[in-house]
């Protein structure tokens, strides 16, 4: 599980930067990110191991999810803004 949390937290990192990406929200894969991560670590940690791995993907999917979060949000304003443009100009 550790490793599929620091998987999905390095794809929402890179994905959120990324504009043709980013139309399917990375977000999503830095949230499930952060439950696996967390289970692992939980688990990880009653048993005695050793975190890190968990640890990592923790973080990164925390901070995947947020550039995601903003990259898409600011997607969403950019095309209402064009759509507004585009609609006051008399294209449509």
């Amino acid at each position: 599980m550790a490793v599929a949390g620091l998987i999905l937290g390095i794809l929402s990192l890179i994905g959120g930067w990324i504009p043709g990406v980013n139309v399917f929200p990375m977000w999503v894969l830095g949230i499930v990110g952060i439950i696996l991560s967390a289970i692992a670590r939980s688990k990880a940690k009653k048993a005695g191991q050793p975190t890190g791995t968990a640890t990592a993907g923790l973080v990164l999917s925390i901070i995947g999810t947020i550039i995601a979060l903003f990259a898409w949000i600011a997607c969403i304003i950019c095309a209402g803004a064009l759509g507004a443009s585009a609609l006051g100009s008399g294209l449509f």
